[in-house]
């Protein structure tokens, strides 16, 4: 008799056909509690169409083509002449251009922008890394480029549009524009005041031509960027366009793409100036004060990227674990297994929580959330990150060897894990950035304790880690060697705060034990057995 020898029996289905943003709570009740009631119908109608959009097997496919077929260096056309030119797979272009149109760039036109595009930021990331890129770099240039009211005038419409338009040709001709950023060079690294790329006055007003490389250009295939090079009066900023007025090529020379570990489907670029057109974006000399504002906004998508990273990560565990049998029963009802799931998911949830918290207050945009942002945007970038690339090995591992197997999608996962923590300062930069604004800017500090006092009384946890917080803020003498550890603190305190006041009491409960009590261990599934972990794991799981 024939017997059968391939019976496929016990796997979880794909996790497919259903809402991104609609089945992550954490999500739409931050979206509920932060955009204003006039567009808050809006701004869930459009995250529920793009939450729809991401969890489609259509554009599910797009992400795995878009990293399959990574991009192309052209340096010459067939002739010989030189066109420096990217080449990408048409998956790479829907992606994007669903990005742009969904207002991923658009975040400065609009009531309660920066909560809406935060979300979709969030969203979008779960899909397909790599294009959150140049989405990030354009939306990050509104800023730095508002600091010459002239410049903006011409160029903040086109960045802010919702239409794609990936022809490399003027800027002016075009509905829409991406930028990107050049401040790395070899010789510095993040230490940019030591940038030897030259800028020499031209006779036009403003103008210069820059001479000299970037060892990291970020989306090379953009209409314009920002970057900066040393101008008679010190470090400047300049915008670079790609394509002149006139429609010859600006001198932009790339290189080489880089090689990296993740973010393979989006292109990253040595490039060289030789004689090449800029126009100043503001004083000589001014440069990183210039050029601040754009990397704080992308400082602040690189925790909204992990975020979402880590919501994927979590949102693939539970479904894993909610079909998967073994051992008599269903993974996700073993206690060890809900262990680990509750863990992650807390850490997801925090996440979540905190960056839509720092979106919020972009769009409120008053001196004391200004204050706010300027200590809790960098310790989130620090903390957040970091604790990503745990995240994605951790739920990868609870698929068990599958979560090793490429199609699982785990493993793109865990290759774009550490990114974010490294791209737009490191963990040292964050630091260090924290550092200078407890020094010079009390104000900030005020906010920060204004901002996490909303919860004391809440949880005796949290009120011994504020306590120990202050003791520790108290002395600041010879702190450098400890910022890191003071940093962790202000983040997950801030944290602790927000899930107080905010997420379910499991939720807020079991984070305050295991990350503020000290009643978790090193690893994920180390939290007390005596806590609600069901509830957590339910609110996790992604109903598909």
């Amino acid at each position: 008799m024939a017997s059968t020898t391939h019976t496929v029996t016990n796997q979880a289905p794909p996790l497919v056909q259903y809402d991104v943003f609609g089945a992550d709570r954490a999500l739409v009740e931050a979206v509920e509690r932060h955009l204003d009631p006039q567009v808050l119908e809006e701004g869930r109608s459009e995250l529920a169409a793009l939450g729809r959009a991401a969890g489609s097997a259509q554009v599910q496919e797009w992400g795995v083509q878009a990293n399959e077929h990574p991009p192309r260096l052209r340096t010459h056309d067939r002739y010989g002449h030189r066109i420096d030119e990217v080449d990408f797979h048409p998956a790479w272009h829907r992606l994007l251009g669903k990005g742009v149109s969904a207002g991923l760039t658009a975040a400065w036109a609009r009531p309660g922008g920066h909560v809406r595009r935060a979300a979709a930021f969030q969203v979008w990331t779960q899909v397909e890394a790599g294009n959150g890129c140049p989405l990030s770099m354009t939306h990050a240039a509104v800023p730095a480029l508002r600091t010459d009211p002239a410049l903006a005038a011409v160029w903040e419409p086109r960045l802010t549009s919702v239409i794609y338009d990936p022809a490399p040709r003027p800027a002016g001709q075009k509905a829409g524009a991406l930028f990107g950023m050049g401040m790395t060079e070899k010789q510095g690294g993040s230490d940019v005041r030591a940038n030897t790329t030259a800028a020499r006055s031209l006779a036009e007003d403003g103008a210069y031509e820059l001479t000299g490389h970037k060892w990291f250009c970020s989306a090379p295939m953009s209409d314009a960027f920002l970057v900066l090079a040393q101008a008679p009066g010190g470090v400047t900023c300049f915008l670079v366009p790609r394509v002149l007025e006139d429609g010859t090529r600006n001198v932009f020379l790339i290189q080489r793409l880089k090689d990296k570990l993740g973010n393979r489907s989006n292109a990253s670029a040595e490039v060289e100036f030789d004689g090449t057109w800029a126009r100043r974006v503001g004083d000589e000399g001014q440069g990183v004060r210039t050029i601040i504002g754009m990397v704080a906004a992308t400082r602040l998508d690189c925790v909204l990227g992990s975020a979402g990273l880590m919501r994927q990560a979590v949102a693939q565990a539970v479904h894993h674990c909610t079909y998967r049998e073994a051992f008599g029963g269903k993974l996700v009802d073993k206690p060890l297994m809900r262990n680990v799931l509750a863990d992650l998911a807390l850490e997801s949830e925090a996440a979540t929580t905190l960056a839509l918290r720092l979106a919020a207050a972009y769009d409120d945009g008053g001196e004391q959330e200004r204050a706010l942002l300027r200590i809790a945007v960098p310790a989130a970038k620090y903390w957040v990150t970091k604790r990503c690339a745990p995240v994605a090995v951790e739920a990868a591992e609870c698929l068990g060897g599958n979560g090793y197997v490429e199609e699982s999608g785990m493993p793109r996962l865990v290759r774009e894990s550490p990114l974010n923590s490294i791209w737009e300062g490191a963990g040292n930069v964050q630091a260090l950035d924290v550092l200078r604004a407890l020094r010079r800017e009390p104000g900030a500090l005020d906010a920060y304790l204004r901002e996490i006092g909303q919860a004391r009384g809440a949880d005796h946890r949290l009120d011994g880690a504020i306590k120990n917080l202050l003791t520790e803020l108290a002395d600041l003498e010879g702190v450098e060697g400890r910022a890191r550890r003071l940093v962790e603190r202000l983040a997950l305190v801030l944290q602790g705060s927000l899930l107080v006041r905010y997420a379910p009491p499991q939720v807020a409960d079991a984070f305050c034990a295991a990350r503020l009590g000290g009643e978790g261990g090193a690893a994920f599934g180390t939290l007390p057995h005596t806590l609600d972990l069901a509830s957590v794991v339910e609110r996790a799981r992604p109903v598909s």
